[in-house]
């Protein structure tokens, strides 16, 4: 695997940096700390520009390539996860709670790598805008980023980002021109009936009964609602009511997420949902309230740039180990937001075996650190060669 030489020599530089980031863990908006320490290892690099504080606590850096050109954007997130770490390792998280079980403390890593490069080589024309963002798990840190004017600020053209792969093949890389992941919304159902005493249920209107109901008529959305060849997942993830064994509450609650690529099967949903709520308060005699959360857009890759930026995982992985036709799948990026506003490409970068992301025991691997950033540079290099 060609990974680029100099960048093999700081390799071991790139894990401490790492797993500093795996022992400090911080989420949403509040990665003041990744920040700054991303912004000390960009200046002991010789960027030219470091712009600190958008969308509360991203970065974007700006290296100056041989000769005017374009600007070219890389990505990576900063920000963890709040779950309670399970992994045992000697740099495991610090802070209880939180933890980088899904891999941007590698993001990262491979992007700080890849602007070492740069800083030090040059082999470019026009700009790199190095784009460190915070809140890709909550808050949708990309578009607030892009709503404050990042892409036309720093007058980038185009923007790529890369996310490691449990369970893929080491140093493989996946993505496809087109959709690439899916939109994301969140459901809440509220239901208020008239509590009472659980040996005389005759006299409530009990709002148990009306969720289990409910939660059965949506799994029928799915099923029976749309056309089978078009992707859809709704998951119905909590339930919570009552307080105790012979009581009926007058409350219950309902929540879950929804997938989609289509605006026309996000309509669908929303209405069938509505439509769920209103006849089961009237079945039930209870009340209703439907939240419908529009979240995160589907992310699409641009296919130009995508197809552009497989070239280059050839030339970084080989032939055999870069697959442009790995499908849709289910899960939700803020880098959509990116994505809508520029041309780009977002891919997949396998780290091998072991347990998955999200999972409390998962860990990033450090061996991977090189790939990704010797990928991003050798993106630069291509996109704008001297």
């Amino acid at each position: 695997m060609p990974v680029v030489n100099r960048i093999a020599d700081y390799a071991s530089e790139m894990k401490e940096w790492r797993r500093w980031m795996h022992r400090h863990p911080e989420t949403r908006f509040d990665c003041q700390g990744t920040a700054a320490f991303v912004a000390e290892r960009l200046r002991s690099f010789g960027v030219n520009e470091i712009h600190e504080g958008i969308a509360t606590s991203g970065i974007v850096a700006i290296i100056e390539g041989q000769g005017t050109g374009p600007t070219i954007g890389l990505r990576a997130d900063m920000d963890a996860l709040p779950i309670l770490e399970e992994t045992g390792v000697d740099y495991a998280s610090e802070v209880p709670g939180k933890m980088h079980a899904c891999g941007h403390d590698g993001h990262t890593t491979m992007l700080l790598g890849a602007a070492r490069y740069l800083a030090e080589t040059r082999r470019f024309r026009g700009r790199v805008a190095l784009i460190f963002q915070p809140a890709e798990e909550w808050g949708g840190g990309a578009e607030v980023m892009v709503n404050e004017g990042v892409m036309d600020r720093f007058g980038i053209g185009q923007v790529y980002a890369l996310h490691n792969a449990p369970g893929v093949p080491f140093g493989h890389f996946i993505t496809t021109p087109g959709p690439i992941m899916a939109a994301a919304d969140t459901f809440e159902i509220h239901i208020t009936g008239k509590g009472g005493h659980g040996a005389m249920p005759h006299e409530t209107c009990d709002p148990v009964i009306a969720a289990v109901a409910i939660v059965q008529a949506i799994q029928s959305i799915v099923s029976r609602n749309h056309f089978a060849a078009e992707e859809l997942v709704i998951s119905v993830t909590q339930i919570h009511t009552g307080s105790a064994d012979n009581i009926v509450p007058e409350k219950a609650y309902i929540c879950g997420t929804v997938r989609t690529f289509d605006k026309a099967v996000q309509a669908m949903v929303i209405r069938r949902m509505q439509e769920i709520a209103d006849g089961h308060a009237l079945a039930f005699s209870v009340e209703v309230a439907l939240d419908f959360q529009l979240g995160y857009p589907p992310t699409i890759n641009h296919e130009t740039e995508t197809l552009f930026a497989a070239d280059v995982a050839r030339e970084v992985s080989g032939a055999a180990a870069v697959d442009v036709s790995s499908g849709k799948e289910m899960g939700a990026e803020d880098f959509a937001y990116m994505l809508e506003a520029r041309p780009g490409s977002y891919l997949f970068l396998g780290q091998g075996d072991g347990p998955g992301l999200h999972h409390p025991a998962y860990d990033f691997n450090d061996e991977l650190s090189p790939v990704g950033a010797s990928f991003f540079a050798r993106l630069v290099e291509t996109a704008q060669p001297l």
